[in-house]
């Protein structure tokens, strides 16, 4: 049996073999995208080169990409669903199609010597059906038919609600187009040959599950509208390594696999009562914490702090349900052991992560009691109504099985169909919000975010400058109004030194300056001291962007003289004169140890 450690490293070598450069994984913090808290997807931290960027490892990639995605938390606990997950991806960047990404996905699959050696007769395939931007996917039909039989492939269209389950888009703007999709039979016996209502019903009931997703990458996304096609081609394809972990160990969930297995022991050992869904969720916010704070998230009520702070509470209170006494150290142990191979930075920051938890847990207990006493409020009124289990819930963390328990103990009854009514509106909300927040990729190209980002750059410098050398970011969002850093430092700015990273600033921006992209080795990069993402690896060529000195250019960027130097893939203005006058909004902090600043341009 493959455990997940050679599954992935099966998939890297079977395209670096065919051709592909190995790069490692992004942050699970995005460094310059503006829309989204977390890379929720493999293709992420490629958008620039998807839109037609050179990247400097060549035109075939491949790799493991660290991903949260939370828009799903509740369904948590089931089978497949979980909110850290790794994303095995290939991409061609204007090279091969269709033809070669549907052949090696089959063969991954298949192959018993190369790749998982799945069973073929267990595998079924979706293509897209078509839609008013562009027209079924017969060639990908074709192409399947060459190795899967033609009733084992349905063409797919839009749903009752409209959603598109094979068109792939990473929001309102990007790059987009049609998919093929391959799932796997999970049962026992076998499903066999299934009409294509038949193989529906099988999703619905996860008989079978997605393993894999090769996206045809051709049009162009913007404002919610197809508005064209890509001068290239490209091919981005993913594999959740959760689930084929599941299909290749023939396990029935993810919870079973090797990713799983050590942490779900440790869960029903410890348990006084144990319940297989709440193990599952303990198991899983657990996992995704320790990646969050490895890489460098800490807990706070707003973006990224807030969905780890979230998650650790919903730790909590799944694993009061279990009756589990400190068993989140043993859990966190147990992560770091399964990635000690792959995600150095978990087991060199595991005394910060035990640290970050435990004090989370700790504030949670305080509100906890304050939940105790309104649910104490609400039983004396009689029966627990739909709105306020919703507001236990949602305010106090209370999951509806604990709530039910304690007013069962009263002798009370709550109205658990008010309850899910009212987490539907809560959901709708929420998915509502997620597609503003988690828009995805550097869709947005816009001048006014093009020249924030650039100063973001001049402004990370200025701060070195003034605080001192130690100063690094920790995360950055930015839009059209606004640029926001978060940078390590331990106290709060004078108001002197915000005057003084607002004067280098606009010298820089009046000197004119111009902007350059670079490409060079990673052991340059490093020597030259260029910025870099925290917790973050790199391939072997990576491309920086310098600002200064007045005279260099792209032949001769003069790196040595310039003003600042970072990795980043763009895009940015090509002159700091484009900026106009920056001004710092508010300066404050965000956690322990770390500020964030606010800032426009005027």
């Amino acid at each position: 049996m493959l455990s997940a450690n050679e599954i992935r490293t099966k998939y890297l070598e079977f395209f670096k073999k065919r051709g592909h450069t190995i790069i490692p994984s992004a942050s699970l913090v995005p460094q310059n995208d503006p829309s989204v808290l977390f890379n929720t997807a493999g293709m992420q931290p490629l958008v620039p080169y998807l839109l037609g960027a050179p990247h400097p490892q060549g035109k075939r990639l491949v790799n493991s990409q660290k991903c949260v995605r939370t828009q799903d938390i509740e369904e948590v606990g089931d089978n497949t669903h979980d909110t850290f997950f790794e994303m095995l991806g290939n991409w061609s960047l204007g090279d091969y199609f269709k033809e070669d990404a549907i052949k090696w996905s089959f063969e991954f699959l298949i192959s018993k010597e190369e790749g998982l050696g799945l069973e073929k007769d267990r595998l079924y395939i979706t293509v897209f059906g078509g839609n008013k931007d562009a027209p079924e996917d017969t060639e990908a039909f074709d192409i399947w038919k060459k190795y899967v039989p033609e009733h084992r492939i349905y063409y797919m269209t839009a749903d009752a609600n409209g959603k598109e389950p094979n068109w792939w888009s990473p929001g309102d703007n990007g790059p987009c187009g049609p998919d093929t999709e391959m799932f796997y039979d999970v049962t026992e016996v076998g499903l066999g040959d299934m009409t294509k209502e038949e193989y529906l019903a099988a999703d619905a009931r996860q008989d079978v599950v997605e393993i894999w997703n090769d996206v045809f990458m051709e049009y162009v996304k913007k404002d919610g509208k197809v508005v064209g096609k890509l001068e290239h081609k490209n091919v981005d394809t993913g594999s959740g390594l959760e689930r084929v972990a599941m299909v290749a160990q023939k396990k029935t969930n993810i919870f079973e696999t090797d990713l799983f297995s050590g942490m779900m022991k440790i869960i029903s050992e410890n348990s006084a009562i144990y319940n297989e869904r709440a193990a599952r969720i303990v198991a899983d916010h657990i996992r995704t914490s320790v990646f969050l704070i490895a890489d460098g998230v800490t807990s706070s009520n707003t973006d990224q702090g807030y969905i780890l702070r979230r998650l650790i509470r919903r730790a909590v209170r799944y694993a009061d349900t279990l009756k589990l006494k400190d068993a989140f150290p043993a859990l966190i142990d147990e992560v770091a052991r399964t990635y000690d191979t792959v995600y150095e930075n978990i087991s060199t920051g595991i005394m910060q992560i035990k640290k970050e938890i435990t004090e989370e847990e700790g504030r949670f207990r305080k509100t906890l009691e304050n939940g105790l006493r309104q649910f104490d409020k609400f039983v004396q009124e009689g029966d627990i109504s739909g709105a306020s289990a919703s507001m236990l819930y949602q305010t106090y963390g209370f999951p509806i099985e604990v709530t039910e328990e304690l007013a069962k103990e009263r002798g009370a009854n709550v109205d658990r169909a008010g309850f899910e009514g009212e987490q539907r509106k809560h959901q709708e909300l929420s998915r509502s919000g997620s597609e503003q927040k988690f828009r995805g990729g550097l869709a947005d190209h816009s001048d006014k975010t093009v020249r924030l980002h650039t100063a973001h750059h001049l402004l990370l410098r200025a701060l070195q400058i003034v605080l001192g050398s130690d100063v690094h970011q920790r995360g950055s969002n930015i839009t059209q109004e606004r640029l926001r850093i978060d940078f390590a430092y331990g106290q709060k700015m004078t108001d002197e030194q915000k005057k003084e990273v607002e004067r280098i600033v606009n010298e820089k921006i009046g000197e004119a300056l111009p902007v350059i992209r670079t490409e060079m080795s990673l052991e340059e990069a490093e020597k030259l001291g260029a910025e870099h993402e925290f917790g973050a690896k790199y391939p072997d060529r990576v491309s920086v962007y310098s600002v200064g000195p007045k005279d260099a250019t792209e032949s001769d960027p003069k790196l040595n003289e310039r003003f600042s130097i970072e990795f980043c893939g763009g895009p940015h203005v090509k002159n700091t004169s484009e900026l106009g006058r920056f001004r710092i909004l508010k300066e404050e902090a965000i956690s322990q140890g770390v500020r964030r600043i606010k800032a426009i341009l005027e």
